[in-house]
């Protein structure tokens, strides 16, 4: 669930856009939706300060994913053609969306792990991240050549179920009370 929205806007959206036959520039300039990785940082540490329902972290981690179900399956009932401007701003939101999701799971993972934990943990999830590039960076592909973009998108949504499930089957990690002056 982590890694796919990333390979989403890397892989398969380029990929629509150049079967729709919209240039290689704006194509090029999509690269920019890519931005709310990099400052992910500036809005991190809000989401230390809004609980959500199911807890702090599983709230964050649901609600992203929710998100990102919606944004990306709607993106195949946009034409590149038509409505290019939209897929823009659907791609910006599956970056924040999938950026929020992130900072989120680094927190709970940072929280659940002992410290001799972590080089694993994190080895585990850089390898879970990469290997969820397969379904937007292959298997959607794939079924683009057979089925119609808006199943495509779609189906690739539904693979954010498994997150989904996930966040809901966790538990909240405990963290030390803190006091308030």
């Amino acid at each position: 669930a982590s890694g796919m929205p990333l390979y989403i806007l890397i892989q398969l959206i380029p990929a629509w856009l150049r079967t729709a036959e919209v240039s290689l520039v704006e194509i090029g300039l999509f690269s920019l939706v890519g931005l709310p990785y990099t400052w992910k940082f500036i809005w991190a540490p809000g989401l230390d300060r809004f609980h959500m329902p199911f807890g702090l972290r599983r709230g964050w981690m649901l609600l992203s994913q929710l998100l990102l179900i919606g944004c990306i399956g709607s993106l195949g009932h946009c034409s590149p053609v038509e409505n290019l401007s939209l897929i823009a701003a659907l791609a910006v939101a599956i970056a924040f969306l999938s950026a929020t999701q992130d900072i989120a799971i680094d927190a709970y993972r940072r929280e659940l792990l002992p410290d001799h934990e972590l080089g694993l943990g994190n080895a585990i999830h850089v390898q879970a991240y990469r290997i969820a590039g397969l379904v937007p960076g292959s298997l959607s592909l794939i079924l683009a050549d057979q089925l119609p973009w808006s199943l495509v998108f779609w189906i690739t949504a539904a693979f954010m179920g498994v997150g989904v499930g996930l966040s809901l089957s966790i538990t909240e990690p405990s963290r030390p009370a803190t006091s308030t002056p």
